[in-house]
């Protein structure tokens, strides 16, 4: 009995022993669990340089860094470093704001972090100074710019943006690219004073035809160490080139100090030496053509053509399309001289100067056609003209004045009526047959421009072939067949 009481007494005893044990057990478990929950343990991420950073344009782009550790309120953060895997692309070369995902699962859970990268161009522009060997500062410019270029790796080629300060003893060049990046470089000067010397070509004293229009003998200026100053130089004082007189032209250069060279050359304008005029022998003829070229000039000039007939052309610009004919007479051998560009009495007579511009518009237009100019020429008119007496005098004025300038002018003792008195072939031809009948040396008058004078000339060349004449073009020393000035 006793035996049997002292085995239920160990029983209960172990029985209790394990419901303690479970009690200790379950009272630790809830500490536990209080603990934890109070502890709050999570991931904390540590992001070098912060969540928000810049990185520059064009170069490798490299993650400053990143960890993630366990951390609680109670405990702490822990030792160990968790796994953390980074998701993400930054690209370089693309400016813009791109994200970096980095991602740690602890304790079941995934916890991420961002960071935002800004791709910027952070590069300054480069400035490279360009240098000219042996170059050294002139007296006129102080510093002549030898060159400079500006890149920029995002920009390109920013050498229009460089500004450029010239300084006492250096000049400093500053750029500055579209993201507000400054580069400043310098260049230092050692300046050598030089005074310029101005050469005149030809002389401080020359002597010049009279012509209707003047160019400079020329003109150089240099420096002691070689330096070209001659763009530099001003130029003053007009010469009137179809007026006989001197005139004075200074020639001048100013530093920015306010220091001036310069020297002076008078200019003596002559009347212009004319050729003598010489008689052709036996009966001739010059047919001249005024007005044209025209829509009948090339019919006119086969006709020409056909029988070996040298003529002049006394031309406009009226008909521009018409222009490449001027071309084709002067090749064939007939002479070319200026009538008008504008046939406009009332512009052309206005004043001198506005005849000699007409006149010169329409040299131009036969340097273009022909590679010469020339110096035969008809008033629009004729120099006996009335047309013109608006502007008393004018008339006798321009004869003296191109006739000093060394050009001639020819009027006409024969003329052919196609200007206005008819308009009948038969008439045209009587009237040149009839007018040169009589006359040894005849100027005919006639208008390419006008197709039924134009059907005369076939006719005027084969009766004055059978008759003995002889049809040349008019050149310098040609008979003028002037008129007397009624103006």
């Amino acid at each position: 009995m006793k035996k049997l009481l002292a085995n239920l007494d160990k029983e209960k005893l172990r029985r209790n022993l394990r419901l303690a044990g479970l009690i200790v057990a379950a009272y630790v478990l809830v500490v536990l669990m209080v603990l934890v929950a109070t502890d709050a343990r999570h991931v904390r991420f540590y992001l070098v340089d912060g969540p928000e950073i810049s990185t520059a344009y064009g170069k490798p782009f490299t993650d400053p860094g990143r960890y993630a550790v366990s951390t609680g309120r109670i405990t702490g953060e822990g030792e160990k470093e968790l796994p953390v895997e980074t998701t993400g692309e930054v690209d370089t070369s693309v400016l813009g704001t791109y994200e970096l995902q980095y991602t740690t699962r602890y304790h079941l859970r995934s916890y991420t972090v961002t960071r935002v990268v800004h791709v910027e161009d952070l590069t300054p522009p480069e400035i490279t100074l360009e240098y000219r060997e042996d170059y050294e500062p002139s007296w006129f410019t102080g510093y002549d710019e030898e060159g400079y270029t500006a890149s920029d790796d995002y920009d390109g080629d920013v050498t229009a943006r460089v500004e450029s300060v010239l300084l006492e003893d250096r000049v400093e060049y500053t750029v500055s690219d579209a993201a507000g990046n400054v580069t400043t470089v310098e260049r230092p000067l050692h300046y050598t004073v030089t005074r310029p010397e101005i050469t005149l070509e030809g002389g401080e004293e020359v002597e010049i035809p009279a012509d209707l229009t003047f160019t400079d003998p020329g003109y150089s200026a240099t420096d002691s160490l070689g330096n070209d100053l001659t763009k530099y130089v001003k130029v003053e004082g007009e010469v009137i080139p179809y007026k006989i007189g001197s005139y004075e032209r200074s020639y001048s250069i100013s530093n920015e100090l306010g220091e001036t060279v310069s020297v002076m050359r008078t200019v003596n304008v002559t009347p212009a030496k004319l050729p003598e005029i010489v008689q052709p022998e036996g009966r001739v003829i010059y047919l001249t053509f005024d007005d044209g070229p025209g829509p009948y000039t090339a019919r006119l000039l086969d006709i020409l053509a056909k029988y070996d007939v040298k003529a002049t052309f006394f031309v406009t610009c009226l008909n521009p399309d018409y222009a490449y004919l001027v071309g084709r007479a002067y090749s064939e051998g007939h002479s070319i001289g200026v009538h008008s560009a504008t046939h406009n009495y009332y512009t052309i007579y206005a004043s001198e100067q506005a005849f000699i511009d007409d006149f010169n518009e329409a040299e131009a237009m036969i340097y273009e056609q022909t590679g010469s100019y020339t110096r035969l020429f008809r008033f629009p008119g004729g120099s006996s003209n009335t047309v013109s007496s608006f502007n008393p005098g004018i008339m006798t004025r321009l004869v003296k004045l191109m006739t000093e300038a060394g050009y001639v002018f020819f009027d006409w003792n024969v003329t052919s009526g196609d200007a206005g008195e008819t308009t009948k072939t038969s008439v045209v031809l009587d009237n040149v047959v009839g007018g040169c009948s009589g006359l040894w040396t005849s100027v005919v008058l006639q208008h390419d421009i006008k197709d039924f004078s134009v059907a005369a000339v076939e006719r005027i060349i084969s009766w004055g072939l059978r008759n003995g004449y002889t049809f040349l073009p008019l050149d310098m020393t040609s008979p003028n067949a002037h008129h007397g000035t009624n103006n």
